[in-house]
């Protein structure tokens, strides 16, 4: 399928009779950047998959609700937030534990995931990714990693741009200190 313009996508997803061309483009265009998004927060390769399936079907089932204010990809980034979020705070019930032991058995499966082909430095930026708080760690994967801009995190987070620049940038200095400690 031809890349389409967000105008014409919107257009054909509001129109009933090519709603399902319009957002399979919309799945093949995003499943890949949400997939990692969500994987960078969870860790474990199905439970990203899942956390994906669900926002696609959030996004599906709330498609009549999406006026256009903004991007296709910043409205389901918000969705792969919330989504990923509740899973976090779904197996931390599920668990019955807090934040700190959940970061460990996160950590613990992603050791044990097949799908994970890191070496040990690659492990070692993931603990300290995963020793920040929630909302640290998912501003810091979005401009690091996803390397996406202020504004377009401000839309999908609700929160000022300078707000996340301080929060990215207590993530760095977290994260150097983690490694730097561990050299040490």
């Amino acid at each position: 399928m031809k890349e389409l313009e967000e105008k014409d996508i919107l257009a054909m997803l509001k129109d009933r009779k090519q709603r399902d061309t319009a957002f399979s483009w919309v799945v093949k265009r995003y499943q890949k950047p949400l997939y990692w998004h969500i994987r960078k927060m969870v860790l474990v390769h199905d439970d990203a998959d899942d956390v994906l399936q669900n926002v696609f079907l959030k996004a599906w089932a709330k498609i009549d609700d999406f006026r256009g204010e903004s991007k296709i990809s910043t409205w389901l980034f918000r969705i792969a937030v919330n989504e990923t979020l509740n899973f976090l705070n779904a197996e931390r019930a599920k668990h019955f534990t807090s934040a700190l032991d959940l970061e460990d058995i996160l950590l613990q499966n992603l050791k044990a995931d097949a799908f994970f082909d890191g070496n040990a430095l690659q492990l070692k930026l993931q603990e300290a990714i995963q020793s920040l708080p929630e909302k640290q760690r998912m501003v810091f994967n979005m401009k690091y990693f996803d390397e996406m801009k202020y504004e377009e995190m401000e839309k999908i987070l609700g929160t000022s741009t300078g707000a996340l620049k301080a929060s990215y940038h207590h993530a760095v200095k977290k994260i150097e200190r983690y490694i730097l400690n561990d050299i040490q």
